[in-house]
């Protein structure tokens, strides 16, 4: 290894041009590792730096990154991560997801930091990553099957069980603007249609496999860290127990659960769909990513009345609302099959639950009839419709061609008001968490760079306890030197608050670390430290974050996203129609003023554009 390359790292980027088949490998430097750290940060350097203004997100020009942290791979709980980016289909800004399984470990051992995908090719292909070297391959035979059959097909054309696959099921071939990428069969690189510019590349899946073991500079100070987490294993229990949604009833009593397009705030049947229901009818186990011995993805069996493919795993909280509450559907075996299509197609379940709930709202209204839907039935409640939907979207048959443009396009097309009834940011469908709950919560939702994001933020209630009643927020950040925040207050305070956990979210991300473990600030920087050799800290890591949102600023200022564009839409300035919630709504300009402080703090202008003294600040070209 190169000797300027610290632990953690492989040094090396793979480089792949699908137009005209070159295959190469590139080097980087410890002081390009360390501005950048990894996975978001490495993500938003490439795009920005190689993605020019007005590129059309399904070109061949738009880029696929693919990129691991110094944790990814390393014997920790939570390190299985790795990040995936491109401009964006759905947005037309920076996208970016994080997503688990084994294959960003594999990638790891098989000596790259980082995957870049350029170009397209002229017949549909794959990628084989082996030890070092990487090669391409005919895909021909697997274009049109899914995604457990892809993963099948190239395990036996390989002759290995024990190769990790990233790929793409129809809903990315066929261009759904919230396309996934799923690594393995149930872990989907998910947010902002990454399958969909995988498809645009004639590129059906990466295939990966190594041997090397990841460097690591101090051993005894990963082991400390992974045996703090064995020690304080209750702090994860509950996801050990039932995955993600074990407080789904509670959620639906204080308001948190979305109900019918986010429009009504009671859902009185949820605890025939929540996380408990689901084990105690259907779950059959638990499973893990690499190393990490939470193991917080559902296994489960369905029969009937549905068959549902068990090799697809469970629905977890994001799938459980968006095809459930969000839909009207109380139906958990509909819900179970609807998240094993997502799957099998390739396509995100909270865009797919959010624009069907959107055409059901329209169908209520009137906006879409029977005519529109070949004769279905589209109204909340109706889980075969629902079904219905997500086979037409991932084909694009009927009104699915309309509906897998995301309901913003899709709204905008259908017109007589039906624009108020998308709920989106950026043209990302909003997550599976009400803003007019948690009011950090809907800044998030205003200015992350790659739109509607429930990761990448602060749900106000996970900072306050749960409480039915919640009184402030403290959780956290209160190390960085941040004051308790109460909980209903969106003023200065509070905002700084959510920029202070937003940078620790990218730190998660360019590390990259599962946001599910309980690591405070000091610890990753500890444990980064242990990995790489370096002597970094948590004012390091913060900047190092600063800089990482800047650049995916940047990126969107240069593609034409403006402040106009961090916005919600007008109904979470009004009340539910019932529940916790009939008496609440965001303040438009409490919001608004956050907004503009948010951007004072991240040392960009009133319009949202960061100064030439933060770029120069930064290190930023």
């Amino acid at each position: 290894m190169n000797e300027h390359v610290p632990s953690g790292y492989n040094g090396k980027i793979l480089r792949i041009n699908l137009s005209d088949g070159k295959v190469r490998t590139e080097a980087i430097d410890g002081e390009f590792c360390r501005k950048h750290l990894g996975g978001a940060g490495f993500v938003a350097h490439f795009l920005l730096n190689e993605i020019e203004s007005g590129t059309d997100s399904l070109s061949p020009e738009n880029k696929l990154v693919f990129a691991l942290g110094p944790l990814t791979g390393i014997a920790l709980p939570g390190s299985a991560r790795h990040c995936v980016g491109a401009k964006s289909p759905l947005t037309d800004g920076i996208a970016k997801s994080e997503v688990g399984e084994f294959w960003g470990a594999e990638l790891k051992r098989a000596g790259f930091d980082a995957v870049i995908v350029e170009g397209k090719a002229p017949e549909p292909v794959y990628l084989w990553v082996n030890k070092g070297e990487a090669s391409i391959r005919d895909a021909a035979q697997l274009w049109g099957k899914n995604t457990r059959e892809t993963q099948e097909a190239i395990r036996a054309e390989l002759g290995d069980n024990n190769i990790r696959v990233a790929s793409i099921g129809p809903g990315g071939e066929n261009l759904v603007r919230y396309a996934s990428i799923m690594h393995g069969l149930g872990d989907a690189a998910g947010r902002g249609g990454m399958g969909a510019v995988m498809g645009s590349k004639n590129l059906k899946a990466v295939a990966v496999r190594g041997k090397k073991t990841p460097a690591v500079a101090n051993p005894n100070g990963v082991k400390a860290l992974r045996q703090w987490l064995m020690d304080n294993r209750k702090l994860v229990a509950s996801f050990s127990e039932l995955g993600t949604g074990a407080p789904m009833p509670l959620f639906e009593e204080i308001g948190n659960l979305p109900t019918r397009n986010f429009r009504d705030g009671a859902f009185p049947e949820v605890n025939k769909i929540s996380a408990r229901t689901l084990k105690e009818t259907m779950g059959t186990g638990m499973e893990g990513c690499f190393a990490c011995p939470v193991r917080c993805k559902k296994v489960i069996e369905v029969k009937e009345p549905y068959q549902v493919d068990s090799a697809y795993g469970g629905p977890e909280y994001e799938t459980l609302a968006a095809l459930g509450s969000n839909c009207g559907i109380d139906d958990l075996t509909a819900i179970a099959k609807g998240s094993e299509l997502c799957n099998a197609y390739s396509i995100d379940t909270i865009s797919t639950g959010c624009t069907v709930s959107f055409a059901m709202e329209c169908f209520e209204n009137g906006l879409l009839t029977t005519r529109d839907t070949n004769g279905i039935e589209l109204s909340f409640g109706n889980a075969e419709a629902m079904l219905h939907m997500i086979e037409l979207i991932a084909r694009r048959e009927g009104i699915g061609n309309l509906l897998a443009e995301g309901s913003a396009r899709a709204a905008e097309e259908i017109g007589r008001g039906a624009q108020g009834l998308s709920m989106h940011v950026k043209k990302q469908e909003i997550p599976m968490h009400e803003p007019r709950l948690s009011k950090c919560l809907a800044l998030g939702y205003m200015v992350n760079p790659h739109g509607a994001d429930h990761c990448c933020n602060l749900i106000d209630i996970f900072f306050a306890g749960f409480g039915k009643e919640p009184d402030v927020v403290v959780k956290d950040a209160v190390p960085l030197g941040m004051a308790p925040a109460p909980f209903a207050d969106i003023g200065p305070g509070k905002v700084a608050l959510f920029r202070a956990v937003q940078l620790k979210r990218i730190i998660l991300d360019s590390l990259v670390v599962c946001m599910f473990l309980p690591y405070s600030y000091e610890q990753l920087a500890e444990v980064t430290s242990a990995v790489t050799g370096w002597n970094t800290t948590t004012t390091e890591q913060l900047r190092v974050a600063e800089r990482t949102l800047t650049i995916c600023r940047l990126f969107n200022v240069r593609h034409g996203l403006t402040a106009d564009d961090d916005k919600l839409p007008s109904r979470f300035f009004e009340p539910t129609r019932y529940g916790a919630l009939v008496d609440t709504a965001l303040d438009p300009e409490k919001m608004d003023s956050a907004k503009r402080y948010y951007y004072s703090l991240m040392g960009w202008d009133s319009d949202g554009v960061p100064t030439p003294e933060k770029l120069e600040e930064l290190g930023i070209e």
